[in-house]
């Protein structure tokens, strides 16, 4: 991530969540999608370290490109499987909250992620 993308994330106005600024976790977690997060997240990790041997053994660049849209793709899904989450929950209960500030915070959080993830 660039200098500059980070620091747009890092200057949102609050935390739409509500968390402390310490200990930003999220509100609630699907068991079953956390499970789910984590194996492809371990399934990318073998990828990578596939790509890591097909360098290494100076494979064909076509075929190395198409395994390097393979992980990214399977890491969009895990983004979208968190986004969802954070909409559903984190997301959901700053917008409701009457807390002065908490929704636009969580506003501007969403469209960071948004611009973030649409590159």
């Amino acid at each position: 991530m660039s200098p500059r993308k980070a620091e747009k994330i890092r200057r949102a106005p609050s935390c739409g969540c509500g968390t402390q600024k310490t200990s930003r976790k999220a509100l609630a977690v699907d068991p079953e999608i956390k499970s789910s997060n984590l194996n492809r997240l371990r399934r990318i990790e073998g990828q990578v370290r596939g790509l890591q041997r097909l360098v290494e053994e100076d494979r064909y660049c076509a075929d190395i490109l198409v395994q390097i849209s393979s992980v990214q793709e399977a890491l969009r899904s895990v983004g979208r499987a968190l986004m969802k989450n954070h909409l559903r929950h984190c997301a959901a209960e700053a917008i409701r909250d009457m807390v002065p500030g908490r929704a636009e915070g969580m506003y501007e959080e969403l469209l960071n992620l948004m611009d973030l993830h649409s590159r």
